[in-house]
């Protein structure tokens, strides 16, 4: 009588650890959901669009390369949101306009795209944080007739890796 008294106990104590949680316990928020990476890198500052930070664009005079006095806060606010998530990952995108040979035009929107890295290095965002590359004219309107709308081709882009 013992032995099965003692075995039915055991047999209770065994399955009543096998038992599992229902799926919708009432206990937890149910609410979309936001992943780690969201979290750390603060991506709703990214699309606030009121925020700098959703600002993407810096253009560049005709033939030139040199960051513009009116985009260094941009380049800043970028930099500083960088070097202080480390885990955030950028693309910044060199393009031109569709004036000059296609050869030129990759190098100089790589010399725009590396001008931009240069100045968020200085202001503490790291090399690992940010790839370049260059478009060159091949994102160009090719119906420009005047230099207002060549000037929208002339730019640097950033985009986010987790974005």
């Amino acid at each position: 009588m013992k032995k099965s008294l003692l075995l039915a106990t055991l047999l209770s104590l065994f399955l009543v650890g096998c038992s599992s949680t229902p799926i919708n316990d009432v206990s937890k928020p149910t609410g979309p959901s936001v992943s780690d990476d969201e979290k750390d890198l603060d991506l709703a500052s990214l699309r606030d669009p009121n925020n700098i930070l959703s600002k993407r664009s810096i253009y560049f005079d005709y033939d030139k390369d040199v960051v513009k006095a009116e985009y260094k806060d941009l380049v800043a606010a970028h930099a500083k949101y960088v070097s202080t998530h480390p885990k955030a990952k950028m693309t910044l995108t060199g393009n031109t306009d569709d004036r000059g040979s296609r050869e030129y035009n990759v190098s100089l929107g790589q010399r725009r795209s590396v001008s931009v890295k240069k100045s968020m290095n200085v202001l503490g965002a790291q090399d690992t944080q940010i790839e370049t590359v260059s478009f060159g004219e091949e994102r160009a309107d090719t119906n420009c007739k005047d230099d207002a709308c060549y000037g929208k081709d002339r730019r640097v882009d950033i985009s986010y890796e987790k974005e």
